[in-house]
């Protein structure tokens, strides 16, 4: 690519939720940040968030003086090496964004789009140079969870997977090479498949929803963080972990659509903490804890 990654210039667009922690990330590795919005309001308080964020982990506050606002994408962009997208889960408006940015870059600028959702083949497919376009899945908060999933189409080419690679790596991530665009990439459908199962089990009235929950936070949360599941199959065996999955699988559910249970959830305005109960029920002092436990919980795995 043209430039090291090292000495990138990078391009946020949006600066909400997601597009201010991943600007912050680059201008804590010590990279330049541009970063736009067409929502004034959010734009105007990026450096702010990024600044309040750097004080609460105790990194470098001088950071927030790489990131640069522009009120125009032009701007943001017309000077990048590697633009990222972090607006909302809409196709439309995402194909119409990288439409507009394409006419403002370099032809060997790398446009990368944020989203756990939309295939990243239908938002690139209009673009003129689609080998240096792909998917790069940040997960919330980006500043605390490592991983990246960096998604490549059957147009992307290898030098712009490896750069993009390089270049997460570099700033501090753990990114991962997803061949493939399929629909949840790979981390939504490890964690779908088990949410799955963990529907099933209270469906059928096997255990209620706190013990589904105390049954994973007791046994694989206290290894899964070094003991991934192939490497467990490896230590105990493909032998035994045959014998298991000729037991086992054909009891677990493998419907292809959402549980009819979680569906009437739903329907009934159960959902979860935005109406005080899903599973289960849920106290504004319940919602706060378990937020401020799962933040904690980052951070102190972040500071090791």
């Amino acid at each position: 690519m043209a430039h090291e990654v090292t000495n990138a210039r990078i391009a946020v667009i949006g600066a909400g939720l997601m597009g201010h922690g991943i600007a912050q990330v680059f201008a804590l590795a010590g990279l330049d940040v541009t970063i736009t919005d067409t929502v004034a309001k959010s734009l105007d308080t990026v450096k702010a968030r990024i600044s309040a964020n750097l004080r609460d982990l105790g990194d470098d506050a001088a950071a927030v003086e790489r990131v640069s606002p522009r009120a125009e994408l032009a701007d943001a962009v017309r000077d990048a090496d590697y633009v990222v997208e972090a607006v909302s889960e809409d196709l439309p408006l995402k194909q119409k964004l990288f439409a507009e940015i394409e006419r403002h870059v370099r032809p060997d600028t790398i446009l990368a789009s944020n989203t756990s959702v939309i295939p990243i083949t239908a938002i690139m497919q209009g673009l003129h140079r689609r080998e240096r376009a792909l998917g790069t899945h940040w997960w919330n908060p980006p500043f605390l969870v490592p991983l990246v999933e960096v998604i490549e189409t059957q147009w992307t080419s290898p030098e712009v997977i490896a750069w993009t690679m390089q270049l997460h790596r570099a700033a501090g991530k753990k990114p991962a090479h997803v061949k493939k665009d399929v629909p949840g990439f790979i981390g939504n459908r490890l964690q779908h498949a088990l949410w799955r199962e963990a529907i099933s089990l209270v469906e059928n009235d096997i255990c209620d929803a706190q013990t589904v929950d105390d049954v994973i936070k007791a046994l694989s949360g206290r290894r899964i963080a070094v003991l991934g599941p192939l490497e467990n199959a490896d230590l105990v065996g493909t032998d035994l972990t045959l014998a298991i999955h000729e037991t086992v699988l054909p009891a677990i559910d493998s419907r292809p659509g959402p549980s009819p249970y979680l569906k009437k959830l739903v329907a009934d305005g159960k959902l979860g903490f935005k109406s005080g109960e899903g599973f289960r029920k849920w106290s504004a002092e319940e919602q706060a804890a378990l937020r401020a436990k799962v933040v904690a919980h980052l951070k102190a795995l972040r500071d090791r």
